[in-house]
């Protein structure tokens, strides 16, 4: 076997195994953000939705409702902060945001009171930020997982780029967290309609599992999928003859 064989074989080998992670973490977002919507009666993790309807929401006079979406942006941003200094120098970085997200989302559902239901919208919102950080890329692909617009966009322009006879790489993986998140969506609304705000705990349990598995990934293929900025290469300039 070549070298460059065995290396096409390694690449592929983790680009399934990143591929299958951010359908089932995708599943996991969609699965939330539907249960988190019908329970909590906003967004969950679509914040630009979240700004629009504050927006609205100020020039309808409801500031109260206002002030509370606008804490929920904040939240979202806390949220993806607090996950990149969970994953900082872990080995099983994405083991340990998992767990940071099973953990929250066990609050959120232990949060039944009515008085509770801001601080348990907060909750379900601080874990769909904190989970992004996840996963960030594959094999240098960025990869969204609880906001699928870029997907989208990135999967669209793949599409015409393709058309015109200059294809972008694997641009058809950019459609796997839309599909992960719809299917996740469409079994958080059935169950949320079933078990109304037990639904919370099946997302915790499912995040739980998820994290079990993700526990056996080699911790060098976990720390592959965050997002690492290359440094500025200084340029060396020739010196000046005397």
């Amino acid at each position: 076997m070549t070298i460059e064989r065995r290396r096409r074989i390694i690449r592929t080998r983790r680009t399934a195994i990143g591929t299958t992670l951010v359908a089932g973490i995708s599943f996991l977002a969609g699965m939330t953000d539907a249960a988190g919507l019908l329970v909590a009666g906003s967004f969950v993790s679509f914040m630009s939705g979240n700004t629009t309807r504050a927006a609205v929401a100020l020039a309808e006079g409801q500031t109260r409702y206002a002030v509370i979406l606008l804490g929920a942006l904040l939240t979202f941003v806390v949220g993806n902060a607090l996950g990149i200094i969970v994953a900082h120098n872990a080995g099983r970085r994405t083991f340990r945001v998992l767990c940071g997200v099973t953990l929250i989302l066990g609050f959120a559902a232990g949060a039944t009171s009515p008085a509770l239901a801001t601080f348990q919208f907060y909750a379900i919102v601080l874990a769909m930020g904190l989970v992004n950080a996840a996963v960030e890329h594959i094999e240098g692909l960025p990869i969204g997982l609880t906001y699928v617009t870029g997907g989208l966009s990135r999967f669209g322009r793949g599409i015409g780029s393709w058309v015109i006879g200059a294809p972008r790489r694997d641009w058809a993986m950019q459609i796997v967290p839309w599909l992960g998140m719809a299917a996740g969506g469409i079994c958080g609304a059935f169950l949320e309609r079933a078990l109304g705000t037990g639904v919370l705990w099946l997302t915790c349990t499912l995040s739980a599992v998820i994290a079990i598995v993700v526990f056996f990934i080699p911790p060098r293929l976990q720390q592959r999928h965050a997002h690492r900025t290359q440094p500025a290469r200084l340029a060396i300039r020739p010196k000046p003859h005397p």
